[in-house]
């Protein structure tokens, strides 16, 4: 059974010669063996491996000295050396484990939470039931004509420049969500709003919700709160992009292949 075990955001891996793999349960035994008791059943559609799998997952609150051949690797890194399945579970796993660490006591009574299904906590003295929360975020691809609007946003880890994108307030649509954090972030309009993609988004626990727009009127003016800065940029003269692991690449990459 694979074993997703997580410190901070960071996922053990087992590498040997440069390949990097999610542990299997007898691997990880002799120095995690007191946590495995603790550990989230998390079964899955995913196919890993060609084969449907139930596997385990458990967050670590404490350091602990890894053996020849295991590290910790920043769960999004982890995209880039390990089988995007196994990314795309870990994923689930890391918000499952999130949602057990921030939910151990009852939010109504204060009492102390139990697992109630595979991915929802009870709390036995008053009944309350929580199951993991998805925050919903929208971001979105601005054109004009051959140009698209990218922005750096102070947030950023990096020098690169991403896509608006913002979470979605109660009481709000998508779409509604996508015209506000334009208005609200570079003071533009946009016309022929269409939907593009989905992405789970596990920093903590997102649903990245992508649309393409095309530019009506307005000036960029920044929000400079959340902006350092924000462009029309052409494909011939681009910035730093995101990572290939996040929808805003994919977004940008779409455009990229229209102009």
């Amino acid at each position: 059974m694979l074993i997703f075990a997580f410190q901070d955001r960071a996922i053990l891996l087992h590498t040997i010669n440069n390949v990097y793999r999610i542990p299997e349960e007898e691997e990880v035994a002799n120095f995690l063996s007191s946590y495995l008791p603790y550990s989230l059943e998390v079964s899955t559609a995913t196919e890993v491996v060609n084969t449907p799998m139930v596997v385990k997952t458990l967050a670590l609150q404490n350091d602990i000295a890894l053996p020849a051949g295991f590290m910790w690797c920043d769960l999004k890194e982890s995209y880039y050396r390990i089988d995007k399945e196994c990314y795309r579970l870990a994923s689930k796993c890391y918000e499952l484990s999130y949602h057990e660490v921030y939910h151990r006591f009852c939010g109504k009574c204060g009492a102390q939470m139990v697992r109630s299904t595979p991915i929802s906590r009870r709390c036995p003295q008053c009944g309350n039931e929580v199951w993991p929360s998805i925050q919903t975020a929208v971001i979105v691809l601005v054109t004009r004509g051959e140009q698209a609007l990218l922005i750096h946003a102070h947030a950023f880890r990096g020098p690169f420049y991403g896509l608006v994108a913002g979470f979605v307030e109660t009481g709000e649509s998508l779409e509604e969500a996508v015209h506000r954090e334009l208005q609200e972030e570079v003071g533009i309009k946009v016309k022929n709003l269409r939907y593009f993609g989905s992405q789970p988004w596990p920093y903590p626990s997102n649903l990245m919700v992508g649309f393409t727009a095309e530019y009506e009127s307005g000036e960029i003016v920044l929000q400079e709160e959340e902006l350092a800065d924000a462009q029309w940029f052409d494909k011939h003269h681009l910035p730093t992009i995101p990572d290939k692991v996040s929808i805003s690449r994919q977004l940008i990459d779409y455009w990229l292949n229209m102009v």
